[in-house]
């Protein structure tokens, strides 16, 4: 039987998915064994009525090595 964490993390991106996968990308280089991302959130953020940047909130689940 296998044991899961989850952790919360935000990310930036030029697109709601490139903020995803800068997050999932830099959260496999501190966790082992990275297996779901659930996105709680996004935001944008808006300079002269354009978008500039996304940002996503994931819940990050990963397994615990025995």
């Amino acid at each position: 039987m296998s044991v899961a964490r989850v952790t919360e993390i935000t990310a930036k991106g030029n697109s709601i998915q490139d903020a995803m996968e800068e997050g999932v990308k830099r959260a496999s280089k501190t966790l082992k064994n990275v297996e779901h991302v659930w996105v709680s959130d996004i935001k944008a953020r808006v300079s002269d009525g354009k978008i500039d940047d996304y940002y996503v909130t994931m819940k990050v689940t990963f397994v615990l090595d025995d």
